[in-house]
């Protein structure tokens, strides 16, 4: 009977009215739960250059500007530290508002005129990193003040891992960290994560499809920075059931303005909007390509091939390893010192896997194996079923589940012993002496 009950929830969702009560609820639970869960804590704090130590937080605090006007901040970060005290003041949005850059820029000049060492945003805008913001400053303003983002995906990504992977000792810590999680992850929040691809998706979904799109169009840098946004969205969301650390594989040097630019040239010239995701000893990268010309999403995986044996054993390797996976998988084999490829579904495979070597040269060796599935895209706005967003992160977990964590990496087998003659009683020739230091052979 209880099971069918409605469980008690310490963070309610009922009665939220409006964005300025969904911000205010998602701001005290958040700092409240930072200072009841230390571990916690630490984990979202560590990379804004916080020093361990005691965290006390605090809502709505007053402070003076230089002018001694009063300004209120929605919430402050206080770490007390072994001869150090750092202060980081909190800035909150939720939904699909935005942060301003003169709200950030006013947030920074109370924390300069009031001796804070950071200044904290928070929404759902997903940034690759801490240190990167989604609005840009006067560099001026970051002399004596950093600058720290969190979208609230990543927050409900380190509380997750924290509560699932690495564990809270105390219970009653454990108990409070799943409140916070069922509170951010239902949809009333606010903060429930990635929201959608925006208000130009549909038109520019359309002009990819037609192939009239191009660098110029309205609408398409908003798309293109969305996408990057989804892509971080994706690896969080893996790194919530995977409990590591995911990232996509971008250019170390790239600014994010060079990322945008790099995304929306690639986005005009092929209509494909693609990343890859580095997951911690997998066999290699999750790639996803969003082709809006073919409305179709691939996920596939590039694998070393085996550096011994027969061509044809070299892909009835990967192929064993497959034998559960579905049969609508394509297999592409890259050749070594040619363009040339070869591709054939899993289930032609199955029937002969000949059909994947070399159409010139059956004994060309094989360079790499990509395993890959295509899907038809989810061209809805929003994360509802059917949407771009829902339909196109299920994939990229299910191709992990269900083809990449169970592939294994080729291993040259260990070099064996002649079975001929104990190893113990085998003679060894003397083939040279050392006279004085210097090599010679014996007489």
């Amino acid at each position: 009977m209880y099971d069918e009950w409605q469980s008690a929830r310490l963070l309610p969702t009922v009665g939220l009215r409006n964005q300025e009560e969904k911000e205010q609820r998602a701001t005290s639970s958040l700092l409240a739960v930072m200072f009841a869960v230390p571990d916690f804590a630490r984990e979202l704090t560590k990379d804004l250059k916080a020093p361990k130590g005691a965290v006390l937080t605090f809502t709505e605090i007053q402070l003076r500007d230089r002018e001694k006007k009063r300004c209120i901040p929605d919430g402050a970060i206080v770490v007390k530290g072994r001869g150090s005290t750092w202060q980081c003041l909190v800035e909150v949005k939720t939904g699909s508002a935005s942060l301003e850059t003169d709200q950030v820029s006013r947030y920074l000049d109370w924390a300069r005129d009031n001796e804070f060492d950071a200044v904290l945003t928070i929404s759902n805008e997903i940034t690759s990193s801490p240190e990167i913001s989604p609005v840009v400053v006067d560099k001026r303003k970051l002399r004596k003040v950093n600058l720290f983002h969190l979208s609230w995906w990543r927050i409900l990504t380190e509380a997750i891992v924290q509560h699932r992977h690495r564990g809270v000792d105390d219970p009653d810590q454990a108990w409070l960290l799943g409140e916070l999680i069922a509170y951010l992850d239902h949809d009333k929040s606010g903060a429930s994560g990635f929201q959608g691809m925006g208000e130009h998706w549909v038109s520019i979904r359309k002009s990819a499809a037609n192939e009239t799109l191009r660098k110029n169009d309205d609408g398409i840098r908003d798309v293109a920075e969305r996408w990057i946004q989804f892509v971080d969205y994706l690896a969080l969301g893996l790194g919530q059931d995977l409990g590591r650390d995911i990232v996509p594989v971008r250019p170390r040097s790239s600014t994010p303005s060079a990322l945008l630019d790099t995304t929306v040239k690639e986005f005009v010239d092929n209509g494909q909007l693609q990343t890859g995701l580095k997951i911690p000893d997998a066999i290699g990268n999750l790639g996803v390509i969003a082709d809006l010309r073919m409305r179709k999403v691939t996920t596939s995986v590039e694998i070393k091939a085996p550096r011994e044996g027969r061509p044809l054993t070299r892909i009835n390797w990967l192929l064993r390893q497959l034998k559960n996976a579905s049969g609508e998988i394509r297999i592409d084999v890259k050749f070594v010192s040619t363009k040339e490829t070869s591709s054939l579904l899993l289930s032609e495979a199955r029937e002969s896997a000949e059909g994947l070597l070399s159409s010139t040269d059956k004994k060309r060796e094989p360079r790499s194996l990509i395993v890959s599935l295509a899907r038809p895209m989810g061209t809805k706005n929003g994360k509802d079923a059917g949407s771009f967003v829902r339909e196109t992160r299920r994939q990229g977990i299910d191709f992990y589940g269900n083809v990449v964590q169970d592939l294994r990496e080729w291993q040259a087998p260990a070099p064996k012993l002649s079975k001929d003659e104990p190893a113990g009683e085998r003679e060894v020739p003397v083939q040279s002496a050392l006279v004085d230091g210097n090599p010679s052979k014996p007489d």
